[in-house]
């Protein structure tokens, strides 16, 4: 006689959401590469340079005064003061420390905000293409993503009539994220403030700016956020920035946000009850990015302009691709539209951005993130986070995989 079946012990909530694809992919890369094949990852949005030296030593000398116990829950007093300067001095907005909270990564601090504020049935505007865990942390929330196209022939930006159409009495939150991950589009001030004079229609919408690439900035472009660009929707934007991107300090895990006290106090009571303070001597390290030298942010920047253009020019050779030319980040986002229905060496079809992205990776050593990922097909992310040898190879054996293609 057969047992009676165990229930499962899984949320049914998990069904609803994805594993993070770019997550998924770099790990499959990094697999790969352990089992000794010669795989070069373009899936992972990290910069390639070191911690700044600087920090790093910032970092021996908080452990050496013992500063490796429990901290106030979401940051510590001088990291918020250094959040509070850095958003006066870059941002023109005043924040109060009792208005600032740091998680662990800008990750958390969204989440957070979004476990704290949404209602069953509520929705949220995204614009698409965007970051991979937006949508699926609006579900866990019992939320409902409501995504905004947002094509090429307009640089992959929500255009401030389709923002009014979306909008409807259930709208908790607008989410933008510029520079853009993964297209790279970038809202000017002028952009910004079309958008923000339909928020201010809409009294009911919050804003969440995801401004984590705010440093990488390309072709004179000058960045500007909503809290910025429209005071008058200053108390109702949850700012967020994070040291990981500008200072090469993914590893580090700290994300930090400034926005109105009622919503960030409970912030603070919801990761009371979750993961309490961010690493106290990771904190030591932000403070010391914040408040430390700055200059090597626009050598930066001017290192991944070049790649940029490298990886534009190169993939706008290959046969059935096309590349937007992004104005910030570290990513492209090409469409292979052109390759669907067509068939590799081996007979098989490539019916999809994820079939291409699958072909580049098991027969010539790519690893990229299929557009699905970031609800806009056929297309693919590349980062260009990495050296230039590295990416002009992968770039080469892209090209090699188009014109292989029949």
């Amino acid at each position: 006689m057969n047992a009676p079946e165990r229930p499962s012990i899984i949320a049914a909530r998990m069904a609803r959401i994805k594993q993070s694809a770019s997550n998924a992919a770099g790990a499959r890369a990094r697999e790969l590469q352990a089992a000794g094949r010669d795989i070069i990852s373009l899936a992972n949005g990290e910069p390639d340079f070191p911690t700044p030296a600087n920090v790093k030593a910032a970092v021996i000398e908080a452990m050496r005064r013992e500063e490796t116990k429990y901290t106030d829950v979401d940051g510590t007093p001088a990291l918020k003061q250094a959040v509070c300067a850095k958003f006066k001095r870059e941002n023109g907005l005043d924040y109060q420390p009792a208005q600032i909270t740091v998680g662990t990564g800008g990750k958390q601090v969204i989440y957070n905000a979004l476990m704290c504020t949404i209602e069953p049935g509520d929705e949220v505007i995204i614009a698409a293409p965007h970051w991979v865990s937006y949508t699926d942390m609006v579900v866990l929330g019992e939320g409902k993503p409501v995504l905004v196209p947002c094509s090429p022939e307009r640089g992959f930006k929500l255009h401030p009539q389709d923002l009014d159409r979306a909008i409807t009495p259930r709208t908790k939150w607008l989410i933008l994220n510029s520079p853009n991950n993964p297209s790279g589009s970038t809202y000017s001030h002028a952009e910004l403030k079309q958008l923000t004079d339909v928020l201010l229609r809409h009294p009911h919408v919050w804003v969440l700016t995801d401004d984590m690439y705010e440093h990488l900035l390309y072709d004179g472009n000058r960045f500007a956020t909503v809290a910025q660009v429209e005071p008058e929707l200053y108390g109702r934007t949850l700012t967020v920035n994070g040291v990981s991107k500008t200072y090469a300090m993914t590893g580090w895990r700290i994300g930090y946000a400034g926005g109105a006290k009622p919503l960030i106090d409970t912030i603070r009571k919801l990761q009371s009850q979750s993961t309490s303070n961010p690493s106290s001597i990771s904190q030591a390290a932000a403070v010391e990015a914040l408040t430390g030298p700055q200059d090597f942010i626009a050598e930066h920047a001017r290192i991944f302009e070049q790649r940029r253009d490298v990886a534009v020019e190169m993939l706008n050779r290959a046969p059935g691709l096309y590349c937007h030319k992004p104005e910030g980040a570290f990513y492209v986002f090409p469409s292979c539209a052109g390759l669907i229905g067509r068939k590799t060496p081996e007979g098989k079809v490539i019916g999809s951005d994820l079939d291409f992205t699958l072909y580049l990776l098991d027969s010539f050593g790519v690893a990229v993130v299929q557009g699905d990922a970031y609800n806009m097909s056929p297309y693919f992310r590349i980062s260009y986070a990495t050296s230039m040898e590295q990416l002009k190879e992968a770039l080469s054996r892209i090209q090699r995989a188009c014109a292989q293609l029949s």
